[in-house]
């Protein structure tokens, strides 16, 4: 039984996303034809859905499976979309991962387009004259910026499997750049709280805010011609349009003026790469996911290996049993993460001995009735400070092809810096390398190095962009931001659907813990009850509140009808689009 799909929001954001969309149909209806029979959350479609974020940028992606479009190329389409209206984390200026199955072969493979350090970059780079973290450095301003990767990935997977032209794609988001959108009050809110972050950069406060310095309200109109521009030289130019010629130039100008490392010869060089996805198995579904560099697929799979061994089904939903042994599981997991992972073209990683059954079968052995202190397993790591501002987006069209991508700024906003000229945010992922080599812990152990800064290495990720198959066929789409918790999030709905038979947007919505070793803390969000988290803490678990984690947008297919079923998170906002 499928109950109701949607929640309820706010008479607030009905209202502002219902403005936005009809001041985008009636800007933009030339550029995208007759949107005839798209539907705005579904319970369920049967040709082609897109779930994001974003209401614009889901019919962007929509209108393009109904104009012919395949799943790869609606994707590009939302991407390029969520750059003009996600300024926080869709993204020119940032990188991320995709996973592609295409139905033609069923084969599967994923496109890394992860930022990469610079080669002037080193490992000290952030630290100060007394080998501490210079914390000015290594969040906002341009030092910490990374070479970007998003226009090269989305190009890179259209060579090689896009069908409509790529001027075709890109055109929607050069008209909502250059005629401007609606700011809806989820973009309001977060444009405010940006207010003193945007007034330290001139060029970031002249495209984000009004002329008289304040914050854009929601019901107003957001024109970004500088993004316009940009966009028009990649859709006319393809790569050269970003990574060389004026865009370059001009990054490359701020870059030398604001002592930033990123170079022309950095942009010139960028390439986005083809990799294999790791693979696992749980109940007989077939887990394809992401490889290094992020972690995501790796601990994800490691994670629902273990749990195979535990009737979870039996033990419930969130029960203190249930929670205890996946805290359990996942503290031993990211203790892998962090001992082992990193850019595999710098980094050895003994990837199928900890993605085989045999090695997590071992943790069983280890997990008792109470909580392990994380200490046992082993001695603090530094590692990087990943921020929880991503988004994810899920994509499959009538023919089965399925995409599931996971784009970063890292912060919110990013570095908060913006080139003069171009109009878009710039990263500021190097900070999620480990910025401290040699750091040793009161037990005088020494970290491990996998990921420290090295000129042209790609920072350890948590994007865990996935796809779930069933004899080789669809089933799940799923993926979501939240820094460490992506992972434990894309876990929970799997298990959430696989064991506790859940309809996909129960699965979503429901309540989500996480632990991620260290700190040795089980984080609970606000929906799961008092009377568990008391339960938790008689087992010795160092149990914390948080309001809530991750933001996953997930498509299910149904393996009796082949319907499409949205799973929307409205922890920030989201919506599904279909036909």
């Amino acid at each position: 039984m499928v109950t109701d799909l949607f929640m309820v929001g706010t008479k607030r954001w009905r209202l502002q996303m219902a403005i936005g969309m009809l001041f985008h149909l009636l800007m933009t209806s030339s550029v995208w034809g007759n949107d005839h029979g798209l539907q705005v959350d579904p319970r369920s479609v049967e040709h082609g859905l897109v779930v994001s974020v974003d209401p614009i940028a889901s019919r962007i992606g929509a209108q393009v499976l109904r104009d012919g479009g395949n799943a790869v190329d609606a994707a590009i389409a939302t991407g390029f979309a969520l750059s003009v209206t996600y300024p926080a984390a869709g993204n020119l200026g940032g990188g991320g991962f995709m996973m592609v199955r295409l139905a033609r072969d069923s084969s599967v493979f994923a496109v890394d387009f992860r930022e990469r350090a610079p080669e002037a970059a080193y490992a000290t780079m952030f630290l100060d004259a007394n080998g501490n973290i210079d914390q000015s450095k290594v969040n906002v301003g341009w030092l910490v910026v990374g070479v970007p990767g998003s226009p090269m990935g989305y190009w890179t997977v259209h060579q090689r499997c896009g069908k409509l032209d790529w001027s075709r794609l890109l055109e929607p988001a050069v008209q909502l750049a250059h005629r401007g959108f609606v700011v809806d009050s989820v973009l309001a809110a977060s444009l405010k709280q940006q207010e003193k972050a945007f007034q330290r950069f001139p060029e970031t406060a002249r495209v984000y805010m009004k002329p008289n310095g304040q914050a854009y309200s929601a019901g107003e109109r957001l024109q970004l011609p500088d993004l316009a521009a940009t966009l028009r030289r990649i859709r006319d130019g393809g790569m050269e349009g970003f990574y060389r010629g004026v865009t370059a130039r001009y990054l490359a100008e701020a870059m030398r003026a604001n002592g930033g490392l990123v170079t022309e010869k950095d942009l010139i060089s960028y390439q986005a790469k083809i990799r294999q996805p790791v693979i696992g198995s749980y109940h007989g579904y077939q887990i394809v996911s992401i490889c290094p560099p992020s972690s995501g697929g790796t601990v994800l799979i490691e994670m629902l290996h273990a749990l195979e061994g535990y009737d979870l089904h039996a033990s419930g939903h969130n029960t203190p049993s249930t929670i205890h042994i996946m805290a359990e599981v996942m503290k031993r997991a990211y203790f892998d993460r962090a001992k082992y992972l990193g850019d595999p073209d710098f980094v050895n990683m003994p990837l199928s001995r900890l993605l085989s059954k045999g090695y997590v079968n071992q943790w069983r052995n280890t997990i008792g009735d109470m909580a392990t202190p994380s200490s046992v397993l082993g001695a603090e790591i530094l590692t990087g400070n990943e921020s929880e501002e991503t988004t994810h987006f899920s994509v499959i069209d009538s023919e089965g092809n399925m995409v599931a991508t996971t784009t970063t700024l890292e912060g919110g906003y990013g570095a908060k810096v913006i080139a003069k000229g171009t109009g878009f945010l710039l990263n500021n992922e190097m900070h999620d390398f480990n910025v401290k080599p040699g750091f040793t812990d009161r037990s005088g152990k020494v970290g491990t190095a996998p990921n420290l800064i090295e000129p042209g290495k790609r920072m350890l990720s948590s994007q865990t962009p996935t796809l779930v198959l069933k004899g080789q066929e669809p089933f799940m789409v799923l993926g979501s931001p939240g820094g460490r918790t992506i992972i434990n999030t894309v876990l929970q709905v799997i298990l959430n659907v696989i064991e506790h038979q859940m309809p996909i947007q129960q699965a979503v919505d429901a309540p989500r813990v996480h632990h991620q070793w260290m700190p040795d803390r089980l984080m609970l969000e606000s929906g799961v009850p008092n009377e568990i988290l008391k339960a938790l803490s008689g087992l010795g678990h160092n149990v914390r509140r948080r309001k809530r984690q991750g933001d996953c947008h997930a498509i299910w297919v149904d393996p009796e009808t082949g319907r499409y079923f949205p799973g929307v998170d409205r922890r920030i906002r989201g919506a599904a689009v279909g036909w």
